[in-house]
């Protein structure tokens, strides 16, 4: 009976879900998507912070929560991993939608569940993604990388894009995501270990089995990051590392082309504003970004010592 209950609601469009998002030295941001959340049309279910303390003698303090639907889960700093501790998250939850965010995405408007929850009425759509729109710090790159990454208009992804898209296909970015938890479950939730890139695989794998991602571009959150020459190194440092370390989910899939794709485009898009003076930080910037991705699809070839001073996420090699 409880099955065919379940069933009947999903049928109807009315799912339950709940929001979870880790969090480590989270600032005002996290009000603001706390905040916002509870301003939707489609209000969560529950929200589950999954805060990661800092080390002893230095811990974080607890976010202020005043919300009875919100449970902060203690995690240790040593044991945080971007799978392992969404995956436990997901494990906590008994809704029809998971839905993912990072504590610095703020939701753009009220709309933002409901338009992620729309998709859903194809039932092979497994999992949703929101467009990211840049905040008020970001330079003009940064907004066209944004634009170029996250475009106007909407799509629905499956097996038959991968000749056209390559490894976008798999594209699918925890900042803002949700997943249908039958399928989620039916695949075994989130890889436990990995250094970056949990949602990817996650939707690489769906797509493998036959179903869909669906990109829903009116579902908006304000997330956009400032990163330095070295930072960029370090981030596709890490995204190179993923990709060596499941080689089986990416392998044969064309993944530097959409890289080029952006340079090109971005060139273009500076030469068309005349923007002359910005093109040496173009060039600089993905040379950084080709660089530190191709060390880490081959870090197994330097020293532990050196792998980590490239990464970003250091405590992933403890």
């Amino acid at each position: 009976m409880d099955d065919q209950l379940h069933e009947q609601t999903e049928k109807k469009g009315n799912y339950t879900i709940d929001v979870i998002i880790p969090t480590y030295h989270s600032d005002d941001k996290l009000n603001k998507l706390l905040m916002m959340l509870y301003r939707q049309t489609v209000k969560p279910n529950r929200v589950i912070i999954m805060h990661t303390e800092e080390y002893q003698g230095k811990e974080q303090p607890l976010p202020e929560i005043s919300e009875s639907n919100i449970t902060v889960v203690p995690i240790e700093k040593k044991s945080f991993d971007h799978g392992g501790t969404r995956k436990y998250g997901a494990s906590l939850s008994g809704a029809d939608i998971l839905m993912f965010m990072t504590q610095d995405a703020v939701p753009a408007d009220e709309y933002l569940v409901e338009r992620l929850l729309e998709p859903y009425q194809d039932p092979q759509v497994s999992a949703t993604y929101a467009r990211q729109l840049p905040d008020e710090k970001s330079d003009l790159l940064e907004r066209y990388t944004r634009s170029f990454n996250y475009p106007k208009h909407s799509r629905v992804k499956s097996k038959d894009d991968l000749d056209e898209l390559g490894i976008k296909t798999f594209f699918c970015s925890n900042v803002c995501a949700t997943y249908r938890k039958t399928i989620y479950d039916k695949l075994g939730g989130f890889v436990d270990k990995t250094i970056f890139n949990e949602d990817m695989i996650m939707a690489a794998a769906m797509i493998r089995d036959g179903y869909k991602i669906a990109y829903a571009a009116e579902a908006k959150v304000v997330h956009s990051h400032v990163y330095s020459y070295l930072q960029q190194f370090s981030r596709n440092f890490d995204l190179g590392v993923s990709h060596n370390n499941y080689i089986e989910v990416f392998h044969g899939v064309k993944s530097e082309s959409e890289g080029m794709k952006l340079i090109k485009n971005s060139l273009k898009f500076l030469m068309e504003k005349k923007k002359y003076q910005l093109i040496p930080d173009l060039i600089l910037s993905s040379g950084f970004k080709f660089l530190g991705y191709q060390m880490g699809k081959h870090y197994d070839l330097f020293s532990k010592d050196f792998v980590k001073r490239c990464s970003m996420n250091k405590s992933y090699w403890k």
